[in-house]
């Protein structure tokens, strides 16, 4: 697999009330295509703001980011971001939402605008397009709210705790369908996750953070041996069990 991503020295300082912090320590990683990359570590080590240093909505103190081997400074219409909640514009309907992307980004042309139809179509929400959200369930928003991002066509998307608002059968069952379109459209995917049976269950790899200020402590490489891996069935695996402890007593000894 050829490297899509890479995360360079990364390291980001603030202004605290007792002086500089220090929240990330140069972090250094690279994601693939195709792959799914999941990272966890302690609650306050800083996994969100690293995304959002990616993701170019946040200033880097010092290092680098490269995608397609290419330095990247800012925004990057490469990537495709989805945060904790689904942010769908409650009076638009689906079709006017999946297509609010485009319009931002003034690529709402007859070409995307069909592209994104067919991916309603593809993923079941295509005979819901003249609804409202609050007409849809919380897994339909969720799948809406990913064609919204997809309709853009990123070459990375970054996962911002996107399940985290979803009660607990919800989001098992919505992990397995994002997952699926994810596999299918073949996005490579970096997520930022508290939840450790998710980020096992999702992932190629899983990397572990320090507490602050953060350093990458560990990358775990995630294999099941099965075909058509699902999240759900993952969990059912007794490889599951054993990269559980891994990790948890990874994140324990900072805890």
């Amino acid at each position: 697999m050829s490297k899509i991503l890479e995360v360079k020295n990364i390291s980001k300082k603030y202004q605290g009330k007792e002086g500089e912090v220090l929240a990330l320590d140069d972090i250094n990683f690279e994601v693939n295509q195709g792959e799914f990359v999941s990272i966890i570590g302690p609650s306050g080590c800083g996994k969100s703001t690293l995304l959002s240093i990616i993701a170019g909505l946040e200033e880097k103190t010092k290092g680098e980011i490269y995608i397609e081997n290419e330095k990247v400074e800012g925004i990057s219409e490469k990537i495709g971001y989805m945060l904790q909640r689904d942010c769908l514009l409650e009076w638009k309907n689906i079709l006017k939402n999946t297509l609010f992307g485009l319009e931002i980004k003034k690529k709402l042309n007859e070409e995307n605008i069909e592209y994104t139809k067919a991916l309603l179509k593809k993923y079941g929400l295509y005979e819901f397009i003249n609804k409202y959200p609050s007409e849809l369930s919380g897994g339909m928003r969720q799948r809406a709210s990913l064609i919204r991002t997809l309709a853009t066509r990123p070459k990375i998307l970054l996962l911002d705790e996107a399940f985290s608002a979803l009660d607990y059968q919800t989001r098992l069952m919505v992990t397995n369908d994002i997952y699926n379109i994810l596999r299918k459209e073949n996005i490579t995917v970096l997520m930022v996750t508290h939840d450790i049976s998710e980020a096992i269950s999702m992932s190629d790899r899983v990397i572990v953070l320090s507490k602050r200020p953060a350093k990458v402590k560990n990358i775990h490489k995630i294999k099941f041996n099965m075909e058509n891996r699902t999240p759900i069935n993952c969990r059912e695996k007794t490889e599951f069990t054993g990269y559980f402890n891994t990790l948890w007593k990874e994140l324990g000894v900072d805890e």
